[in-house]
């Protein structure tokens, strides 16, 4: 009896989690099914123990969107009916259960971009934190190939990168963005040859796995917040942020590490 790989695989390796897109036959495409798994894999990274997250793909590819042979399949069961319900659910759980899922999590999310990142692959890279890429990644918004409107979070995360001009120059373009390319635009924030890639993007998640992982969580929290929130609003929200951060034990061996001029020894409480 042989059992069904797995779409998700999950590895913790000390504070760090590991997330890998695992369905190569279809370039880590999304199923229904494996945008259930990978919400749950999100999820299961809310705990203290884990501190960083990197979320990546297998086999030459970060992933390749949506499985767009599914949507086929709905047109043909369902018509136009049917096919705009499934998008519509499937969009939904994209949008709940990762793209929200991970922007509310208090930790840093590392894209570890290894191939090509399309479509809700590339909204997916948006979403983390931090995007590191092979020198042969690919980006692609992918949708108005097939006269499809942005999801994923794209046309909220991608303005914010790369401006409104360049986002939309990107949708219209339909083209893929190297890897050099996206570091120019800012939509990465470094490159490495193939060879030595995994073992570069898991030093980075790694590095940010032994940091102060409270500022980091309330950081990433007062940026997303930002967005909605006019100056006043904003410099109270700090106020707050800083003098909470103020009772953790990380601050504290923050400044005394300072005063002693030696490295901190942070411990993500």
């Amino acid at each position: 009896m042989t059992t069904a790989p797995q779409r998700i695989q999950f590895e913790q390796k000390g504070a760090l989690a590991v997330i890998r897109l695992n369905r190569p036959e279809a370039r880590n495409a999304l199923s229904p099914g494996m945008v259930a798994e990978l919400g749950q894999a999100v999820a299961a990274c809310r705990g203290r123990d884990i501190r960083a997250v990197l979320l990546t793909g297998t086999d030459g590819a970060f992933c390749a969107g949506a499985d767009v042979r599914d949507f086929n399949v709905q047109f043909d069961e369902g018509g136009p009916e049917g096919l705009s319900e499934y998008l519509r659910r499937l969009a939904d759980d994209i949008h709940r259960e990762i793209v929200i899922g991970i922007r509310q999590l208090d930790k840093p999310v590392v894209a570890a971009v290894n191939g090509v990142a399309a479509g809700a692959g590339f909204s997916l890279a948006l979403a983390c934190d931090l995007r590191v890429a092979s020198s042969d990644a690919r980006f692609l918004l992918a949708y108005a190939n097939i006269g499809a409107t942005a999801d994923g979070g794209a046309t909220y995360m991608l303005p914010r990168i790369v401006g409104q001009g360049r986002a939309m120059e990107i949708y219209l373009a339909r083209q893929p963005i190297g890897a050099q390319y996206a570091l120019e635009l800012g939509l990465v924030s470094q490159v490495f040859e193939p060879a030595h890639f995994e073992r570069h993007a898991m030093e980075t998640a790694d590095r940010l796995s032994q940091g102060p992982t409270r500022a980091y969580g309330q950081v990433k929290a007062l940026f997303d917040g930002s967005w909605d929130a006019n100056l006043a609003a904003q410099l109270d929200a700090e106020t707050e942020a800083i003098a909470n951060i103020g009772l953790t034990q990380d601050f504290q061996e923050g400044i005394r590490a300072f005063a002693q001029k030696r490295p901190a020894w942070f411990q993500g409480v």
